[in-house]
């Protein structure tokens, strides 16, 4: 390798491809600031950064094979089971990044969410909008255990503003935090156009399985009863776009990211999950929308239930939702841009040699 390339190694989590897309702006920003970012992952948050960067060298980490549970309630037991895979990975993961820090010369590492993606020998930066874990009863201990492994970063980004009004609320603020915290602004792939009115109803599918694929199936018979153009993107990522037209819906496997934007931006109100990165792409796109929180994954029932009382988006729980309560997004305000003043060059000075 050429000593002059100054490599960051940018490390999404491969749960839901959120962290993967709110990593495209950051790899971006890299490029245009002259680092060289080197892309690890796996499955399909690799796959969807593969087709989105085809000149960045893209590396294979080790998978925390991430399922949910078929049954909400059982979501803590299911993540409680899987901690030995995902210890494994951990470790497993910290080795190879050890490796990767020599082999390619290394500058900084940025993980979303990706605890063993640090090194001692360079700047290491952990990205999540979770200072705060919830998992019910146990969301002490959760937070307590994730706030030690961050711990271990030389800084914590946080992908939300400190100040009120906003998006992440208790997930992403601590009182008094004992490692570096910055706030660096909502993150999104996705612009405002202004583009005419195509769709009434946007539906965009994603997240972890089984429960993407259990939604996929009740609202497939779902959309058909709505009065109006739909367009219904399924997120599962094949090598391959398929489009089906049926009656009055147009569904898509999946889209790049220059679809989505289009398509956003061409759709009226968006139905989809409580996600924390689609509701940053939402309020770039100042949306109104409509949630149905992942069962059991505390984070997007608590941020369904706080954008609700804000008055900017209605929520159903999934079993409950029928089409005709899409109307009521209307009724809200929906999500407004957040005005975002944070400089990249700042945030990367930690990245800098002499």
């Amino acid at each position: 390798m050429e000593t002059h390339t100054r490599n960051i190694l940018v490390a999404p989590l491969n749960w839901g491809l959120g962290h993967a897309t709110r990593c495209i702006p950051i790899i971006k920003a890299l490029q245009q600031n002259g680092f060289h970012p080197i892309i690890a992952s796996d499955g399909s948050a690799l796959a969807m950064l593969k087709k989105e960067f085809t000149d960045v060298t893209c590396l294979e980490l080790p998978s925390y094979e991430i399922e949910y549970a078929k049954n909400g309630n059982h979501f803590k037991w299911k993540m409680l089971k899987n901690m030995p895979t995902m210890i494994e990975a951990v470790l497993q993961e910290k080795k190879i990044v050890k490796k990767w820090v020599k082999q390619y010369d290394l500058y900084g590492i940025i993980s979303d969410n990706r605890l063993g993606v640090f090194s001692k020998k360079v700047p290491s930066v952990f990205i999540t909008h979770q200072l705060n874990v919830l998992t019910g009863n146990t969301s002490w201990l959760t937070s307590k255990l994730h706030q030690a492994a961050i711990k271990k970063f030389d800084e914590c980004w946080v992908p939300d503003f400190q100040k009120s009004p906003n998006l992440s609320g208790k997930l992403g603020h601590l009182d008094n935090p004992d490692f570096r915290v910055k706030y660096i602004g909502a993150l999104s792939r996705l612009k405002k156009l202004a583009l005419p009115k195509k769709y009434d109803l946007m539906v965009i599918l994603s997240g972890p399985e089984p429960q993407r694929t259990f939604l996929e199936e009740k609202l497939f018979d779902e959309v058909q009863r709505f009065d109006g153009k739909v367009v219904f993107i399924k997120g599962k990522v094949e090598p391959e776009q398929k489009i089906l037209e049926y009656s009055n819906v147009t569904f898509y496997n999946f889209m790049t990211s220059e679809e989505l934007e289009k398509t956003f931006n061409e759709s009226e109100i968006v139905l989809c999950r409580s996600g924390y990165t689609t509701i940053m792409d939402l309020s770039f796109l100042s949306k109104k929308a409509f949630f149905i929180p992942t069962p059991g994954q505390y984070e997007q029932e608590y941020l369904a239930k706080k954008l609700k009382k804000e008055g900017l988006v209605p929520y159903a729980k999934q079993q409950d939702f029928r089409i005709e309560n899409v109307v009521e997004a209307n009724l809200y305000r929906g999500l407004k841009p957040c005005e975002n003043k944070n400089s990249w060059k700042q945030l990367f000075g930690l990245f800098e040699r002499e």
